[in-house]
């Protein structure tokens, strides 16, 4: 299953409840999991295992910011150009696949899965994702990624750093993501095969920095997150912990 993957449309061709600061159809039955949380604390392996353990769909919203910027770097623009990058925002066209075995994602049909995970799109990511025209363009996509999945009744996991305070407030699941920044490096060395932890560490830190001060959708807590300290845990006890969230929700529905 892959998500609608057109330009956003203008504004001022939607419904009016689509243009409020909420989706418009929040309130449709079915699990909507928001895992939010910063860089290196586990969220992707913990949302595709959440996903997979429950039947779910799976949305890394943070392989879309990638994929803009990676297009964005193949156009030789200037990530610190807001103006150019805002201008820019909707023209590639981005395809999000939502199984979490085979989370994939394509750039005007070329899967660039691999591509977006570079140092070169690790190093300008952030810039571009503090663009509001950028966040306007990806939040639509998200939105209706997750309509469709409740659309099919199937559920989803949707992983990011606003989902729960932007992008679905009404998720009946709002989990936080965190650790140790030692613990986070050594992690992403790990992933990225070796590199130097301490590097890593600073890396991630400012990544932090940037993220929690920008002015549009920093990361937050979302109201009624549940906060998870990833650091003492396995990949395992972490998404045992969300699914017994989730199960614990869905008893009481």
């Amino acid at each position: 299953m892959s998500t609608a993957g057109h330009p956003t449309p203008d504004p001022a061709d939607r419904p009016a409840d689509r243009r409020a600061d909420r989706p418009a159809d929040q309130d449709a039955a079915g699990l909507v999991i928001a895992l939010d949380g910063t860089s290196g604390s586990g969220k992707s392996s913990t949302s595709r295992g959440v996903a997979a353990r429950l039947g779910l769909a799976y949305l890394d919203t943070g392989a879309q910011f990638r994929a803009v910027t990676w297009w964005l770097l193949q156009q030789g623009v200037d990530v610190h150009d807001t103006t150019r990058v805002a201008a820019l925002a909707d023209t590639p066209r981005l395809v999000s696949g939502t199984d979490p075995g085979a989370p994939t994602i394509t750039v005007d049909g070329e899967d660039v899965s691999g591509p977006i995970r570079s140092e070169a799109v690790n190093a300008a990511v952030s810039p571009v994702s503090a663009v509001p025209e950028v966040r306007a363009r990806l939040l639509a996509l998200q939105r209706a990624a997750i309509s469709e999945a409740l659309a099919t009744g199937r559920g989803i996991v949707v992983e990011g750093r606003d989902i729960g305070s932007v992008v679905w407030p009404a998720a009946p699941v709002k989990v936080y993501l965190h650790a140790d920044a030692s613990a986070r490096a050594a992690r992403r060395a790990t992933e990225e095969g070796g590199s130097d932890p301490s590097a890593t560490e600073q890396s991630l830190l400012a990544r932090d920095a940037i993220d929690s001060t920008r002015a549009t959708a920093p990361l937050v807590r979302a109201d009624g997150a549940v906060e998870i300290d990833t650091t003492p845990f396995t990949l395992d006890e972490v998404v045992g912990q969300v699914v017994g969230l989730a199960e614990a929700v869905e008893a009481r529905t």
